[in-house]
């Protein structure tokens, strides 16, 4: 059923007893396993791409290795902080779009909600084929077969996000906490060592390191600066996501986003000084993590402990889009910008229908980049900025509106914040439109203009069915039902009624709600159809019923227009009646059944809807398993 701008979106489940929805939503611990993956996953690639960027300038470029980190690390508690008077000011979740829409109007709320929902679909397809390639190069045999690998750890991660996000924090808690643990070991095990434990990862492998180095300037910073701060996605996942927390949601919700930043922060500082430490370059067919913890741990089993755990979590990082979309498009339902029927929540909690949309874009777009990382990459980290930069303008404004004590401070937290992504998203986006950023940069204008078609198309609905204005009183009009029965050339027991106990049980519904019930066939001028159509008259008048059966002609053996003509007809001569077409229609016990049906009532139906105001009613008549012969 369409429900409308005013209209309250129901739950699709049963109703719960008290306390029991509580128990599908989060704690603190639980939030930071389910929605901190991929920020956490980040840490395998955020170093990374700032070494990559340095190491044109050669040996001293990677000097600024721990300056550019710092930097990185200074604009994620800025991040941290913003979001977490974002939670506060809006506990019912939403993030960049609640504070756009409030304070920037809807338009920058929808190009809020449009970064974000890019940014969401494409960190499930970068992270399942990052995790995907981290296997392919430990075990180069599955290579041929990464995308079925890679749609494979899509499906188990949809399963278990379709249990409720309770279920996936659960299931992802272990691997996080061994992630996280294993990072923590190579930065303090590492920072004791005065020289590299073992180098055995990077030899043997070329150095990207320049050979003609350049001088280090503030545009190659700059874009390394950019280029890190993809080790920021996801820090805006837990503001986006508050309802999915435990009562006191904002509160568990702030802990969680302070938690998620301090550990990522101590965990990209501590790599950075590593990186130093160690002067590691850059190599080919090797990541900056597996050279650190080579060096850190040793080549070892615990270096492999680390390498199974970096496969694990950016495979499951995904889990982060899974806690954060649904809602996100939950909100947007509820503002009529998306179909009402993502808001609608199954049992545990889920927005099944938010998850699952999830799943088949980031499945389209694992098949469209056939599961190369490489291919996805330069798109991922521009819509999160846009989405910073967004929300951080936003609260500028909020804080001014509010007027609080200390309302300046927080003012000017957040506008430095907003220049900096502002900054961050230009020089990503310019730096890497010819990768693919173009895309993105057409993608988010068509998903905004997409948002605003369908608040049009509810627009329309509301504006006919009038809402917020006072209807006419009731009033009791004469009532029509018409119940099409099979003539002489539509089969009964596999389509419409003929006489049988389903045309006994339409009448019978008929004449509960009508004043007036006629029975109507269709019938053809041959032969045949003549015979078949007395014959019904016949049974019909022996049968005796108490309702008139009116016969149509049918010149070109149509079924759905005579009938649509005839109840047209009483329109033009009875305008104040009220007519329904009653359609009874058999419901097989079985599924695989339903191809025996000539799916005439669904012809009829749409030829009645589409020509006429009347009312339709499709009777389904559940056909039971076959009674049971006893014995005597």
């Amino acid at each position: 059923m369409l429900t409308t701008s005013k209209a309250a979106v129901s739950d699709a489940a049963p109703e719960e007893p008290p306390g029991a929805a509580e128990r599908h939503r989060l704690t603190a611990t639980q939030g930071l396993a389910a929605l901190s993956l991929d920020a956490m996953a980040s840490v395998a690639y955020g170093p990374e791409a700032v070494v990559l960027v340095l190491a044109t300038a050669g040996a001293h470029g990677l000097g600024f290795t721990l300056p550019v980190t710092l930097a990185i690390a200074a604009l994620l508690a800025v991040l941290v902080a913003s979001y977490r008077q974002v939670i506060a000011a809006f506990p019912n979740g939403g993030g960049s779009y609640a504070v756009a829409r409030r304070h920037l109007g809807p338009r920058a709320g929808l190009v809020a909600a449009a970064s974000l929902i890019l940014d969401y679909v494409l960190n499930v397809a970068v992270s399942v084929t990052a995790g995907v390639a981290a296997l392919t190069s430990a075990f180069p045999g599955l290579y041929g077969d990464r995308l079925l690998i890679c749609l494979g750890v899509l499906v188990l991660v949809t399963a278990v996000n379709l249990r409720g996000i309770v279920d996936s924090a659960k299931a992802f808690i272990v691997p996080t906490a061994v992630f996280i643990a294993s990072i923590l070991a190579i930065v303090v095990v590492g920072l004791f060592r005065s020289a590299p434990l073992s180098t055995y990862t990077a030899d043997g492998h070329a150095s990207v390191l320049a050979q003609n180095a350049t001088g280090v300037g503030a545009l190659l910073l700059l874009k390394a600066f950019a280029s890190g701060c993809s080790a920021l996605t996801g820090v805006e996942a837990v503001a986006n996501a508050v309802p999915v927390f435990r009562a006191p949601a904002a509160k568990r919700a702030q802990r969680t986003e302070v938690a998620l930043g301090a550990l990522l922060a101590v965990m990209l500082i501590g790599l950075s000084m590593l990186i130093g430490r160690f002067h590691l370059q850059p190599v080919e067919g090797v990541t900056v993590l597996a050279q650190l913890a080579d060096a850190s741990l040793g080549h070892n089993g615990a270096f492999y402990v680390v390498q199974f755990a970096t496969v694990v979590l950016l495979a499951l990082a995904a889990n982060t889009s899974f806690g954060g979309l649904p809602v996100l498009m939950s909100l947007l339902a509820r503002d009529n910008y998306l179909p009402h029927v993502f808001g609608l929540k199954a049992d545990r909690q889920v927005h099944r229908h938010g998850v699952l949309a999830l799943a088949a874009a980031s499945a389209a777009l694992l098949v469209f980049s056939g599961g190369e990382t490489n291919t996805l990459v330069p798109l991922f980290a521009i819509g999160v900025f846009v989405g910073f930069t967004i929300c951080q303008t936003g609260m500028v404004i909020h804080w001014r509106g509010e007027d609080s004590p200390g309302w300046r401070w927080k003012a000017l937290l957040n506008g430095f914040g907003a220049l900096l992504t502002g900054i961050a998203a230009v020089v990503v986006t310019a730096t890497k439109f010819t990768d693919g950023a173009w895309l993105l940069v057409i993608a988010l204008p068509l998903l905004v203009l997409v948002f605003e078609a369908v608040h049009r198309a509810y627009g329309r609905i509301d504006e006919r069915l009038g809402l917020d204005r006072v209807p006419e009183p009731p009033r009791r009009d004469r009532s029509l039902v018409i119940v099409p029965v099979s003539g002489g050339h539509l089969p009964g027991p596999s389509g419409l009624a003929g006489l049988s106990r389903l045309t006994c049980e339409a009448l019978n519904a008929a004449v509960s709600l009508g004043d007036e019930v006629r029975a109507v066939t269709v019938s053809h001028p041959d032969e045949d159809d003549r015979r078949a159509t007395q014959a019904l008259r016949r049974d019909w008048e022996l049968w005796n019923p108490g309702v008139e059966l009116v016969e149509l002609t049918s010149q070109h053996r149509s079924l759905g227009r005579p009938v649509a003509e005839y109840v047209g007809r009483v329109h033009t001569y009875h305008p104040r009646t009220r007519v329904t077409v009653l359609i009874p229609e058999v419901e097989p016990a079985h599924i695989w059944q339903r191809v025996l049906q000539n799916q005439r009532g669904a012809v009829l139906a749409h030829a009645v809807r589409k020509d006429t105001d009347a009312v339709i009613c499709r009777l389904r008549f559940r056909l039971g398993p076959p009674a049971t012969r006893r014995e005597a």
